[in-house]
């Protein structure tokens, strides 16, 4: 494409949608999986910190378990100075369990539910336990190991914490136990909704992309044909202003020569015969200039233009003419409008100048799927050969061909030798017409899948 094209390019309203939803889809395709890993990432986090606080009131309980089994070993064994050592370094141990757990506790995920008791366990047993240790030890020291070992016994000292550190250990066991099913469930409805939005997600992408593409491709093929209007608009110009006003001033040159000659020169009829094909030429040169530009037929519909083609070939034979309209005219793309001008002005000239036929029939036809157009004829019929190979010399059938292929259309014609013609031209309704806004996405989908919106037909007569 040329650096003016892309200066001038213009994406429109159907493919900033069509780009915008396809960004939509993606980033709310995204969004939506993030989501769910950061509902994941949370039932995680608080399975996690249920978790830690289990392991950590176990570990309590463990460290209480051994304190008091070695006291109610070292009572067994009243051996004073052990008990007096053992004594502090299982404080120490026990305290430090204690700043462990705290800490633990401290740091658990954000959301995790820490149980009231705990604290409060952990509170009393700092408290109770260097008086209960130091007692322990008096007793120890004045010789009454019974006392001792009673006391170790007791359920009423601050070893009674045993039982509480048992009590916690069940209840978080048990919101362990409540967190891991809700996790399960809530793992299996996540895994559900992912299944669901990945495929869901991929399929509308997929299905935006490829209609992105689409438009896009459109997007292009409109700027070459309005590109080649714009060229084929020039070079009627230039003819215009170049080769046909300078035959023109030789015909008018020529004109004032003849009225110079004799009335008896021999000349005469040389020079009339002269006149008469420069005519022809004229007539010619303005048909061809008015088939290249696009201005008059964008300012009008298809049917008018085609209605006054009789009057720009100064056709003198008497014949049945009409132009035959169905369904609601719907606006068409400029550069697709001037192409299917052309396709059928070319087949109306064949069929005026050549065909001999008494009745010619211009049919337009507008769906919502597509616009069909006809030229029919009564006339002599096209042969076989030359409607296979067209005409040496001539190039209006390959030349309507080839425009027909330009614009993604198919063109048939139908004809046999002295059955008359029709010429039969059918534009997908996506590539011809222009979609209103209000009704722009119905189209794009109606396109994509196929669906054809009928509309009521009208049929008029001109």
């Amino acid at each position: 494409m040329k650096i003016a094209d892309l200066q001038s390019f213009s994406t429109g309203r159907r493919l900033t949608l069509s780009f915008v939803l396809l960004m939509f889809l993606i980033l709310g395709g995204n969004t939506l999986l993030i989501w769910q890993f950061h509902l994941a990432r949370g039932q995680v986090d608080r399975l996690t910190g249920v978790s830690q606080q289990l392991i950590a009131v176990l570990r309590l309980q463990e460290t209480l378990l051994s304190l008091h089994a070695e006291l109610g070993t070292i009572a067994q064994q009243e051996n004073v100075a052990r008990l007096a050592s053992e004594t502090e370094q299982l404080r120490r141990a026990l305290l430090e369990q204690i700043r462990q757990t705290r800490i633990i506790i401290s740091h658990l995920p954000p959301g995790t539910r820490v149980d009231p008791a705990l604290m409060d366990t952990l509170d009393a047993i700092e408290i109770a336990l260097p008086s209960e240790l130091e007692a322990i030890t008096s007793l120890a020291a004045s010789g009454d190991w019974k006392a001792v070992r009673l006391r170790v016994a007791s359920e009423t000292t601050p070893l009674k914490f045993q039982t509480s550190t048992s009590t916690l250990v069940k209840g978080i066991d048990a919101e362990v136990s409540l967190e891991l099913a809700l996790a399960v469930e809530n793992m299996e409805r996540m895994q559900q909704r992912i299944l669901l939005i990945v495929p869901t997600t991929a399929l509308a992408t997929f299905f935006v992309a490829a209609f992105f593409a689409w438009a896009l491709t459109r997007r292009m093929i409109e700027l070459r044909l309005e590109e080649r209007v714009s060229e084929r608009t020039r070079i009627a110009r230039e003819l215009h202003d170049t080769l046909l006003q300078g035959v023109i001033s030789a015909s008018i040159q020529l004109h004032v020569a003849v009225e110079q000659l004799p009335p008896d020169s021999t000349a005469s009829p040389l020079f009339a015969r002269v006149q008469e094909l420069m005519g022809q030429v004229i007539e010619e040169g303005r048909n061809t200039v008015r088939g290249f530009r696009s201005n008059e037929i964008a300012s009008q519909g298809l049917e008018q233009v085609f209605s006054r083609v009789p009057q720009e070939l100064n056709v003198k034979e008497k014949i049945d003419f009409r132009v035959v309209v169905e369904g609601h005219a719907q606006s068409v793309h400029p550069a697709i409008r001037n192409e299917v001008y052309c396709i059928g002005r070319e087949a109306m000239v064949n069929a005026f100048r050549h065909s001999g036929a008494s009745r010619i029939e211009v049919e337009l036809q507008y769906s919502s799927n597509q616009l069909f157009l006809s030229v029919r004829d009564d006339g002599c019929g096209i042969d076989p050969h030359v409607l296979d190979a067209g005409r040496e010399g001539h190039w209006g059938l390959s030349g309507m061909r080839e425009r027909a292929e330009r614009i993604g259309s198919k063109l048939k014609v139908l004809s046999r030798a002295g059955g008359g013609t029709e010429v039969e031209l059918h534009v997908p309704g996506g590539i011809a017409f222009q979609s209103p806004s209000s009704s722009l996405a119905s189209r794009w989908f109606a396109g994509l899948s196929g669906i054809t919106l009928r509309k009521p037909s009208q049929r008029q007569k001109r």
